[in-house]
């Protein structure tokens, strides 16, 4: 390249391209040294380690696709068993009733004729009921009856009067052909006579406890020693009330307590109370049917110069039953209703 005064240099390109060429052979010889490099690397790792290699990757192709058989499997089974178990098992869910879907009851029999027909299952274990109805109307002896029914099955019944005698009622039984002198004696049936004034001398100690004034235990009613009863029947709630006359706080205060002690003893209660031949109101002051779990009102109607019969469920928690007012009647065996037979017209 030559230089002249005032003029652009002239490159020499022969000298350009012997550098170029000289350039790219020095990248030839290095790209060769780094693969021979690799190569002499690559061989001297022992033949039994590529060998082993080989192997491994067999191996994993296999699982991977016995993995992918399993998949392939899984997917075309579960359909199968959505559709055919788990539809079983919601079918037979829906199918059980709401009663039993909550927590499994226990149902009882009254054991008089034709009248646990109106009950789809019978009466949950360990309610307290109502028998209401006016004089005449059936109440002593529905209540006589269903503790002669559970007494003859080996179940412990307690009949609890505060009006008539103990001689009395077992007379009463006696006329219907039952055998309570047996049953007294094999221990399945106690007929125990309160007076309701009795009933008043625990009604402070009722009230100290209700304020939390007293702290031991008391009960509203005293049972018989060494004996727990399945069934009690109180003859009647309107005798009791007559203890407490120009007391209706503290009548209403017993009654709670009562109701709550039959409750905690496990037992199914029946409590008689006297109404109005053709009830509007089903208990003496009208607290105690809110209180029960169920009220049965037994009617005695007027026809004429003819009074005839009938009974119905008015309520009853936790179980289903017919919604009519049937024909009833006492016979020489006891109770007998007519599921069938409605009494229509004016109750």
């Amino acid at each position: 390249m030559s230089d002249v005064p005032g003029k652009l240099p002239i490159p020499n390109f022969k000298a350009l391209k012997e550098k170029v060429e000289k350039a790219r052979g020095r990248r030839r010889i290095s790209k060769s040294i780094n693969q021979s490099i690799n190569e002499q690397n690559d061989s001297q790792k022992p033949l039994q380690r590529g060998e082993q290699g080989k192997e491994e990757r067999k191996e994993e192709r296999k699982k991977e696709k016995l993995n992918a058989e399993n998949k392939n499997q899984v997917k075309e089974t579960e359909p199968s068993f959505k559709s055919e178990h788990i539809k079983e098992v919601m079918k037979a869910i829906r199918n059980i009733p709401d009663v039993e879907r909550k927590g499994v009851k226990n149902f009882v029999k009254t054991g008089i004729e034709g009248f646990d027909e109106l009950l789809e299952k019978g009466i949950p274990q360990g309610s307290s009921v109502l028998l209401a109805g006016g004089t005449g109307s059936g109440k002593t002896i529905f209540g006589l009856q269903l503790v002669n029914y559970h007494a003859s099955h080996g179940e412990k019944c307690l009949y609890m009067s505060f009006e008539e005698s103990e001689s009395r009622l077992t007379d009463h039984m006696k006329d219907f052909g039952w055998d309570p002198d047996k049953l007294q004696k094999n221990g399945f049936l106690k007929i125990l006579r309160v007076s309701p004034f009795d009933i008043t001398r625990s009604v402070d100690a009722l009230l100290m406890k209700a304020k939390g004034e007293l702290l031991i235990e008391v009960d509203p009613v005293i049972l018989p020693d060494n004996f727990k009863p399945d069934f009690v029947v109180v003859d009647s709630l309107s005798a009791i009330a007559s203890a407490f006359t120009g007391k209706d706080d503290s009548y209403r205060i017993y009654i709670e307590q009562l109701f709550r002690f039959f409750e905690k003893l496990g037992a199914t209660s029946f409590l008689i109370t006297e109404t109005e031949q053709v009830p509007t109101i089903f208990s003496t002051t009208g607290v105690e049917e809110f209180l029960a779990d169920g009220v049965v009102v037994l009617y005695s109607i007027k026809r004429g110069n003819v009074r005839e019969n009938a009974i119905e469920v008015l309520k009853l928690r936790g179980a289903k039953h017919d919604k009519k007012i049937v024909a009833m009647q006492i016979t020489s065996e006891g109770v007998v209703v007519y599921p069938e037979q409605e009494v229509f017209g004016e109750i």
